[in-house]
């Protein structure tokens, strides 16, 4: 049986929020904040329920037509239905709801602290790298698409409106270029990137591979010609989460990718990670610049520093750099970078959270962690660094969140946040906070 249902808001996720008539909170598939809809329940979790769209009675005024059915069926564009002006304003909402709920920041101060999602310029076709999966179809053949959202089922896909114009049909054209070099064997293909700039031109494919022999010259020459690639190259790692990179081989090309971010000349080589929204990578750093001040002199150290992304631009403000990176391919970037764009980094090849123990008297830090977070501890050695100025950059609002608390706790104050919406069509924000020693 259908219930009534209006829709509220959107969740840290693809799923909005609504009550269901005894006042539980049901997650509602396709939601838009405004509809009122018929749903269906299909999981009762007791203190909360998932349900699906049965019929919209009144759609919201923010509901507009989906323009992607692939991206909406893998879950790569989960807000597609909503207006990109209300997928800025929920993605506010949900920062400053992670500030109340976790950090426990009262509400008036956590509104106070947010400021408006800074926009991208593109919508659509915004990404400069897609990450292809890899698997087999009905007959047994190499297909590649993408991993529907909350499962490792394969669907094939020719296309992805979120990416580049110039790499958007690279699924379809690197499926039947790799069917027809490798033939009926089996090579261990198990993921492939594909990189693009528009201020370079320059267009990267990363075949990930499990190590062994490899028609090396006829992928070079047949992936080349099919995408118009600058760069091909192999990386050799089993299949798995862990991704132990054994080698990387050059199989055409220049053997690494460059995108300008700003003014400064970047090259990344796989399986580096950089920035997928490139106009808005240039925000994060303009951002982070402009929230530390005057910089000239300064120490400042940079963890989990990947390619210079933050590094580099610092030291051309005239700070003195301490970067500290541990994936190996991003230290060389990174120096590699800093030489190329004449600044002087100190570069360290470590993990963030052993480093600090040796940094001090530090004027400024900039952080960017990944998805989970700062480990235990990390926050009180930031604090015994002395840093006056920390600028957390970050990719999840809740692992965010709890460490705001234990900045405040650090002797840290929270002066000012500012989403950047680096992802539209998605859930994903960036963030970036700024905290004062006191």
């Amino acid at each position: 049986m259908s219930i009534i249902v209006r829709i509220d808001r959107m969740a840290y996720g693809a799923d909005a929020i609504g009550r269901l008539p005894e006042g539980k909170t049901v997650f509602v598939e396709g939601g838009v904040p405004g509809d009122v809809a018929e749903v269906d329940v299909i999981e009762d979790k007791g203190s909360f329920a998932r349900a699906r769209i049965a019929k919209i009675v009144e759609p919201s005024p923010d509901r507009i037509a989906p323009e992607s059915a692939i991206d909406l069926m893998c879950g790569t564009a989960p807000w597609q239905c909503m207006r990109y002006e209300a997928q800025l304003a929920a993605k506010r909402e949900n920062i400053v709801g992670a500030l109340v709920h976790t950090a426990r920041i009262d509400a008036e101060r956590a509104g106070e602290l947010v400021r408006e999602c800074a926009a991208s310029k593109r919508t659509w076709g915004y990404r400069n790298k897609l990450e292809i999966a890899v698997g087999t179809d009905a007959e047994g053949r190499f297909e590649l698409g993408f991993h529907r959202e909350g499962s490792s089922e394969l669907v094939a896909a020719a296309s992805s409106r979120l990416a580049h114009k110039q790499i958007e049909k690279a699924p379809k054209a690197l499926r039947g270029a790799i069917r027809y070099a490798q033939g009926n064997q089996d090579l261990g293909i198990h993921r492939i990137g594909v990189r693009h700039s528009l201020v370079t031109g320059e267009l990267e494919v990363a075949l990930w591979t499990r190590p062994g022999s490899f028609p090396r010259a006829l992928f070079a020459k047949t992936l080349s010609t099919a995408v118009k690639a600058t760069s091909v190259v192999r990386v050799l790692a089993d299949p798995g989460k862990a991704r132990k990179i054994k080698g990387v081989e050059v199989l055409d090309g220049r053997g690494y990718w460059r995108e300008k971010v700003g003014d400064v000349l970047y090259s990344t080589q796989a399986p580096s990670f950089f920035q997928v929204n490139t106009a808005q990578a240039g925000k994060l750093v303009e951002f982070v610049l402009e929230g530390l001040g005057d910089l000239d002199g300064a120490y400042v150290a940079d963890l989990y520093a990947g390619g210079g992304t933050f590094s580099v631009p610092l030291a051309l403000a005239g700070a003195d750099v301490v970067a500290v990176e541990s994936a190996k391919s991003s230290v060389r970037d990174l120096r590699y970078n800093s030489d190329a764009n004449g600044v002087d980094i100190d570069v360290v090849g470590g993990d963030a959270a052993r480093e600090l123990a040796m940094l001090e008297d530090l004027d400024a830090l900039v952080v960017d962690p990944p998805r989970a977070g700062l480990a235990n501890g990390v926050v009180d050695d930031i604090a015994r660094t002395g840093a006056a100025t920390v600028a957390y950059v970050s990719c999840d609002p809740a692992t965010w969140a709890r460490d705001v608390a234990r900045f405040e706790q650090a002797g840290y104050r929270l002066r000012s946040v500012q989403p950047v919406d680096m992802f539209p069509q998605t859930y994903h924000v960036e963030v970036i906070s700024f905290f004062d020693a006191v």
